[in-house]
C-alpha cells in the first residue's frame, strides 16, 4: 500500500503548497509504515520533479500527456484515481483549494472512499481513522471518523508546515487512457502581475473603510515595501463595487486564505469574511470602530482612520526595512 499525493504545479513549477502536502503525507505514511507516492500532471521537467523527494516523496509519477495540458476535472479525477489504484493507495491527499475541490469529490466516488476536506492536522489515529478539521466557520474543530477502507483528505494551506525529509525518489512515467469528456475547455484566463492571494505569506487587505478605490494605493505601497511575499486583498463588497478585481476577494464566499500575516485595513469583519481568514497566523486590524468584530479575531488592533494610519505604517515599514 502507499499514500498518494496530488502535487499541483503552476506553469511547470511547484509552490510551497505542494511541498507542504508531501510533508503532511510523510507524517500520514509513518502511521501506516508505508511509502509516499507523488503524482504530477502536466509538463514538469525532471529537475523540478526531483524537488518533491526533498520533503519525503519515495516515488514520483509523472503524467505528461499533452491532453492534460489544460485543466479538465474529469480527466484529472480519472488519472488520480487510476494512480491511487495502481499504487494501492489507502490514503489520497489533496490541497484544499479551488482546483482540487473540483477533483477530490470525483476521486472519492471512483475509489469508494470516505472524504474529509479542510484538514488542519495529521490523523490522530488510524484505527479508527480520525482527523480534525475546522467547523462552524472556524469557530470550532470537528473530529471526523472515516469508516471506509480508502480515505481522501484535503489539507488547508499553512495548516501543517514544510518539513525537509530527503529521499532518493524514483521518477517514473505514468499513463492514463482518456475517455470522452462531458466538459470542454473553451478558454483559460490567468491573472498576471503579483502573486495570488492564496500563495502570499502576507496579505494587506482593504474594505469599504478605505472610502474610494484610489485609496488602495496605500495598500499597494505597503505590499511593495513588504516585498515579493506580499500582495493586496479585499472584501466582497469592495470586489462587487469593482474597486478591486474579484481575484483578490478573500472570505468564505471568495478565497479562503491562511497567510502568516493578514493586515485588515478598514474592514469591519463580517462573519463571511472572518470565516475565510481565521487560519491566518497573525491578524492585524485597523478600523475606526473599536467595537468592530474584526478586533475580536485580531492579534493586534489599531483604532483609527485607515487613511491616517496607513501612511504612518508605510513610513515605519520603510524605516524597518532600511535598518534590517
Amino acid at each position: 500500500m502507499s499514500v498518494l499525493v496530488y502535487t499541483e504545479n503552476w506553469d511547470g513549477q511547484f509552490k510551497k503548497l505542494s511541498f507542504e502536502l508531501i510533508s503532511y503525507a510523510s507524517e500520514v505514511a509513518k502511521s501506516y509504515n508505508t511509502n509516499v507516492v507523488a503524482l504530477s500532471i502536466g509538463n514538469v521537467d525532471e529537475a523540478e520533479l526531483s524537488k518533491l523527494s526533498q520533503y519525503g516523496a519515495d516515488k514520483v509519477l509523472n503524467l505528461s500527456n499533452a491532453a492534460y495540458t489544460e485543466f479538465n476535472a474529469e480527466y484529472y479525477a480519472k488519472a488520480i484515481s487510476e494512480a491511487a489504484k495502481s499504487e494501492h493507495a489507502q490514503v489520497t491527499i489533496f490541497a484544499n483549494n479551488i482546483t482540487t475541490r473540483a477533483i477530490a469529490p470525483r476521486v472519492t466516488i471512483k475509489l469508494d472512499a470516505g472524504m474529509v476536506s479542510g484538514c488542519v492536522a495529521a490523523p490522530e489515529s488510524i484505527e479508527p481513522f480520525v482527523v480534525s478539521k475546522k467547523a462552524f466557520s472556524g469557530k470550532a474543530f470537528a473530529r471526523v471518523k472515516i469508516n471506509k477502507d480508502n480515505k481522501v483528505l484535503s489539507l488547508n494551506q499553512n495548516a501543517f508546515g514544510i518539513k525537509e525529509n530527503v529521499k532518493a525518489a524514483n521518477i517514473v512515467s505514468f499513463e492514463c487512457a482518456l475517455e470522452t469528456s462531458k466538459a470542454k475547455v473553451v478558454e483559460v484566463s490567468k491573472n498576471s502581475g503579483k502573486m495570488s492571494v492564496l500563495d502570499a505569506e502576507i496579505l494587506v487587505s482593504g474594505g469599504r473603510g478605505l472610502k474610494k478605490p484610489e485609496n488602495f494605493k496605500l495598500l499597494e505601497e505597503a505590499s511593495d515595501i513588504l516585498g515579493s511575499v506580499a500582495t493586496v486583498a479585499c472584501t466582497k463588497p469592495v470586489a462587487d463595487l469593482e474597486w478591486r478585481p474579484h481575484s483578490e476577494h478573500v472570505g468564505q464566499t471568495g478565497k479562503v486564505v491562511a497567510p502568516n500575516l493578514y493586515i485588515a485595513v478598514g474592514i469591519s469583519g463580517a462573519i463571511q469574511h472572518l470565516a475565510g481568514i481565521t487560519s491566518s497566523k497573525v491578524i492585524v486590524a485597523i478600523n475606526t470602530d473599536k467595537d468592530a468584530p474584526i478586533f475580536e479575531a485580531s492579534d493586534y488592533g489599531v483604532v483609527g482612520d485607515a487613511l491616517e494610519v496607513m501612511p504612518k505604517l508605510n513610513e515605519a515599514l520603510k524605516a524597518f526595512k532600511a535598518n534590517s
